[in-house]
């Protein structure tokens, strides 16, 4: 048997145990091996390189893993995708977390790593502008005005935690501006995100639970129950956006594809407002 090999091919390393070809002896089995190991950086080398790691806000993963399988298939790149709350993602990158990539629910974050100096400047722009919904399994519960917020008939009523997702600080606000945010403090359940929330009333924990609209056109028809789609002008905008967290040209090209025709279909499909 050789002894290992570690061959540097620019964007990756390979390190490999040539096995013994007999007939020639050892040193002759060697350097035959290594021969072939030296067409290696004729070879593409991207398959071979980590995968870009991506923080992305947990409403946004449905069409994030869409929008990543085209990428990857267009251009043979790997992209590793981290759902989670947006504020979570936020302390994590400032404690060191190796993001290349920050696709946040929100506008203040992204801007705020790139005052920090833990983004690179230019590179933050607005992806998808979200929005907000009213759900419940119920087929019945959910009026289209949203009037069963005061109607005192909800036990429970999911929301992702204000503090930390952009679409609880919207419910928060819808619930604000509809006057029912005090009396129904007793009522609420609070996820850490919208996916949470979203998992609260789909699995039965809460008859109702503001989520993410994207979330529920993911859903096949039969189990949409019944939807309030927020109107806009009830709270801020949930204005997403991406940033890019150190220099990474495979991270550069995937925020062009974000940008580009094809993911602006996915996204549309999905329920999301183009900016």
């Amino acid at each position: 048997m050789c002894p290992p090999i570690v061959v540097a091919t620019g964007d990756a390393t390979l390190k490999a145990v040539l096995p013994f070809f007999p007939g020639g002896g050892a040193a002759a089995s060697c350097r035959f091996a290594l021969a072939l190991l030296l067409l290696v950086p004729a070879w593409p080398t991207q398959v071979l390189a980590d995968p870009v790691r991506v923080a992305v806000a947990s409403n946004f993963t449905a069409a994030a893993e869409e929008i990543v399988r085209a990428f990857e298939a267009r251009t043979g790149h790997r992209v590793s995708l981290s759902p989670g709350s947006t504020g979570r993602h936020y302390a994590q990158i400032r404690l060191g977390a190796p993001f290349v990539v920050f696709l946040a629910a929100d506008a203040e974050r992204p801007r705020r790593l790139e005052e920090e100096g833990r983004a690179l400047p230019g590179t933050r722009f607005t992806y998808a502008i979200g929005r907000l919904a009213l759900w419940s399994r119920d087929p019945g519960r959910v009026d289209r005005a949203g009037g069963v917020l005061r109607s005192g008939h909800l036990r429970r009523l999911a929301i992702a935690n204000p503090r930390l997702a952009p679409y609880g600080r919207a419910a928060r606000e819808v619930m604000e501006r509809l006057g029912v945010w005090e009396r129904l403090q007793t009522h609420l359940v609070r996820g850490e995100n919208v996916a949470q929330a979203f998992q609260y009333v789909a699995s039965g924990n809460a008859e109702a639970g503001f989520v993410a609209w994207s979330q529920l056109r993911a859903l096949p028809a039969d189990r949409r129950g019944s939807t309030w789609r927020v109107p806009a002008d009830l709270h801020g905008a949930i204005e997403q956006q991406a940033v890019l967290l150190r220099e990474d040209p495979v991270g550069r090209e995937f925020l062009d594809f974000l940008r580009g025709a094809e993911a602006a279909s996915i996204l549309a499909d999905l329920g999301y407002d183009l900016p």
